[in-house]
């Protein structure tokens, strides 16, 4: 062992203790950051708590002053959300390297394929020549010596079967690992999907995980902030550079099977110009499921509205209300659902999209202002001046026939 690989060995060894500021070896845990999370407030390394009625649920919480010397509790907060961002993070690092990765490991192999290949031709040119000789050997022996040309025999055979033996392992060498071209980066422009595919499939090992978040990650230094419901995290990358990340916090009595603010916020938006029926329906086609992973139906709108105390829709409170959908806002301005789109799009008019396959919900605040007449205005008079100019063009085609 040289000096260099000794001590990388001690290095090593001294990273997997834990103490001492190290984050320790790769525990069985669930928990991804276990040992490289640091308190801002104290300075201390955070310790893993398991709660619930199974507990099955991951926390981070900083006690160690209060177990060592009675201060109190420093900060406490969900372990699964900070385990998701951070490993976002990874990936976002990793994608381009295992691009180049991707393509030296091929240029490796093709390398070492070529490399056997060659040696086991000259093993092949070598045995052949051995072979060869053997044989001019036993044609030159006279054949009254029976003794001689019985060894030199048997030396031509075991020559031959070497040869054999020999041309079998380069051909199933050649059929086991055909040759391909060099790879480019072009080959792997699939490798980050595929990447980010493997590190949430349910069979992944979670301690290759954690050793790989170590070799890039040196520890995470992270607080809470009470009064706007986040945890901040300062993630200290290897080789000196930094992350900064702002999570909201899970409020209390909130779990993973609670349906998300987005949603809820789309709902109340949706019921505006819509019934349950179709609110469920846009929210299927965007892919988006319930807190138990189910997808949405009539009756699960309605229980959201009813927990959230949103109302149900109305046709006649969504006209005494004023709010229109796309098509209902072009009709009433007298201009293409299209055309008035594309100016939503471009923020001359207000509008909300809640979800990005739905419908946009406009009010009619919006649409009765003095620059949304300007603009039906210059829309009215391109329509014009295009059809006068379409007329212009047919009588010319006439005269000229």
């Amino acid at each position: 062992m040289s000096r260099a690989q000794f001590e990388q060995v001690q290095q090593l060894i001294t990273a997997n203790v834990r103490g001492r500021g190290q984050p320790g070896a790769v525990s069985q845990g669930h928990a991804l950051l276990a040992g490289l999370l640091r308190c801002r407030r104290c300075g201390r390394k955070l310790l893993v708590a398991y709660t619930g009625r199974m507990h099955d649920i991951l926390r981070y919480v900083c006690y160690r002053g209060q177990l060592d010397n009675g201060l109190p509790r420093c900060i406490t907060f969900g372990g699964l959300g900070v385990d998701a961002a951070v490993a976002g993070e990874v990936l976002r690092v990793v994608q381009p390297g295992a691009l180049e990765a991707a393509v030296r490991a091929s240029c490796e192999a093709a390398e070492a394929y070529d490399d056997v290949l060659e040696t086991l031709q000259r093993d092949v040119e070598a045995a052949r020549y051995t072979a060869q000789r053997a044989g001019k050997q036993y044609d030159a022996a006279d054949p009254e010596n029976r003794l001689v040309v019985d060894e030199l025999e048997r030396r031509w055979n075991r020559a031959l079967e070497h040869v054999q033996a020999l041309e079998h392992r380069l051909e199933e060498h050649r059929r086991q690992q055909p040759q391909r071209p060099a790879a480019t980066l072009e080959d792997f422009q699939d490798l980050a999907a595929a990447l980010e595919t493997l590190w949430h499939a349910p069979e992944a090992d979670l301690r290759l995980k954690k050793r790989i978040v170590r070799t890039l990650i040196q520890e995470v230094v992270v607080d809470v902030d009470t009064q706007a419901g986040e945890i901040l995290l300062l993630i200290h990358w290897q080789g000196g550079v930094h992350t900064e990340l702002r999570l909201p916090r899970r409020r209390r009595g909130q779990n993973r099977q609670h349906t998300s603010h987005d949603i809820v916020e789309a709902v109340q938006v949706l019921g505006r110009i819509c019934p349950d029926d179709l609110i469920a329906g846009v929210l299927n086609r965007n892919g988006l499921l319930t807190g138990r992973g189910n997808r949405w139906s009539r009756e699960r709108v309605a229980s959201l509205r009813s927990k959230r105390g949103f109302p149900p829709y109305c046709p006649a409170r969504q006209q005494a209300e004023g709010w229109m959908t796309l098509t209902q806002a072009a009709a009433f301005l007298g201009v293409s659902a299209r055309t008035l789109r594309i100016a939503i799009e471009r923020g001359e008019i207000a509008g909300e999209h809640p979800l990005p396959d739905g419908p946009w919900v406009l009010h009619r605040s919006a649409v009765e202002t003095d620059v949304v007449a300007q603009f039906v205005k210059r829309v009215l008079h391109r329509r014009e001046k295009g059809g006068v100019q379409t007329t212009r063009q047919q009588s010319f085609a006439f005269s000229t026939t």
